[in-house]
């Protein structure tokens, strides 16, 4: 595989730690080309992985993803046959269709969305969002088929390894799998010395979108119901160590491609919700009451600049945090069906304590657990075990070769039955 990876921030670079060890191993990857619009970063980036020999070539390339017609080129100029998208989710439809232009297969970690800038919410998308999430990679499945190209899109931890646990739910542990509910939260706690930080954890403009938007639940009588940020709030218990978790929904991919692929099985809800730090709900409130999420330029003593730009430079970036927090991520699927005539419900989750993150990637517990769950299915992918054509995500392949190539690598997992 001769991979580009766009977008060489924290989840990017655990990506390539990920797949150099792997990758070596197996001489699937051959080159890698990393790609960021601050070629300075990508340079960074490329010298941490060069630090320690591995058979694999590294070059970096300053781009910046709106730009198709230079994106193209940089993938045809260094033979890519597999892009990576790991950038901010606003360019993600650019790299998209660059890859497909160029002839190589394509993954992300999410989609883009636009919300309507008075959204009606209730029953179905059309009344709040202008373009949902996923539809304009799957609007270009057939495109993708024709041409024997491949795009996985929504690979990462969530979505992504939650897809493959639901997947598996339904092929072996129910005989109709009618409820799947994602769970994201665990017990990552700062330091009693920054109780009052207010700490994104992931790329912020991936938090704004997905907490601020309108949210979706699905159900297969009524559809999609559309609410107002924060709905839904309920207190799930995780696995010990992690404890009792204050959830709300936010938009989140897996609602739509869980009823697309699992539908066969007998699904008849899905849902999405997330822990969200006290101090960062609040932050998140008083941005969007300012207007400081807008897209929309405004000009300061002559200069004109976006809102959302400049939050997103003030924020702390993920690769800058994490160091002395205490605790970790649990992520996971929470499945209800049947088995052999009688009720059965599962919670299969994901755990990634903090300090083992730290230790292995060098990076915040969020952060590398995103990046390991993307660089497994790259694997597979490179490997020829998930392979079709057209537009798919991770739940459309079959789930035991992720689940046993976790086993192998050492992403834990668990299930429990309640």
């Amino acid at each position: 595989m001769r991979m580009m990876l766009v977008g060489a921030g924290a989840v990017g670079e655990c990506i390539l730690k990920v797949l150099k060890e792997r990758g070596a191993k197996g001489r699937w990857l051959s080159y890698v080309l990393i790609a960021d619009y601050d070629g300075k970063r990508a340079e960074e980036v490329q010298r941490h992985l060069e630090a320690e020999r591995s058979g694999i070539v590294f070059a970096s390339a300053c781009v910046d993803a709106h730009d198709r017609k230079e994106l193209v080129r940089l993938m045809q100029e260094h033979r890519i046959d597999f892009v990576m998208d790991a950038a901010s989710p606003f360019v993600s439809n650019c790299i998209f269709d660059a890859a497909y232009e160029a002839g190589a297969d394509y993954a992300s970690m999410g989609t883009w969305s636009v919300p309507k800038e008075h959204p009606a919410f209730g029953t179905g998308f059309e009344g709040s969002y202008l373009e949902p999430m996923t539809k304009y990679n799957f609007d270009r499945h057939e495109a993708w088929k024709e041409k024997g190209q491949m795009a996985c899109i929504c690979l990462g931890i969530d979505p992504g390894v939650v897809n493959v646990f639901a997947k598996y739910a339904a092929e072996y542990l129910f005989d109709e799998l009618y409820e799947v509910h994602i769970k994201d939260g665990g017990n990552l706690t700062p330091p009693e010395s920054e109780k009052n930080d207010i700490l994104f954890g992931f790329n912020p403009w991936t938090v704004l979108d997905e907490v601020m938007n309108p949210n979706a639940e699905w159900d297969r009588e009524k559809g999609f119901l559309i609410e107002d940020a924060f709905a839904g709030e309920e207190e799930f218990r995780m696995p010990e160590p992690f404890g009792m978790n204050r959830l709300v929904k936010v938009e989140h991919e897996e609602v739509v491609t869980l009823p697309r692929y699992l539908g066969q099985y007998g699904l008849r809800k899905a849902s999405f919700k997330i822990a969200l730090d006290e101090n960062l709900l609040n932050a998140l409130k008083v941005i969007d009451r300012l207007g400081l999420r807008s897209l929309r330029p405004v000009e300061v003593d002559g200069v004109r600049v976006i809102p959302r730009d400049v939050v997103a430079a003030c924020a702390p970036k993920p690769q800058d945090i994490g160091a002395d927090m205490t605790g970790g991520m649990c992520v996971g699927a929470h499945c209800i069906g049947v088995k052999d005539g009688k009720r059965r419900e599962y919670f299969i989750y994901q755990p990634f304590d903090n300090e083992d993150a730290l230790q292995k990637f060098g990076m915040q517990a969020v952060v590398a657990q995103t990046g390991f769950g993307a660089a497994l299915g790259i694997e597979l992918i490179a490997r020829g075990i998930w392979r079709d054509t057209g537009v798919f995500s991770p739940e459309y392949f079959p789930s035991r070769p992720f689940m046993e190539l976790m086993k192998e690598t050492g992403l834990a997992y668990g299930i429990e039955e309640r």
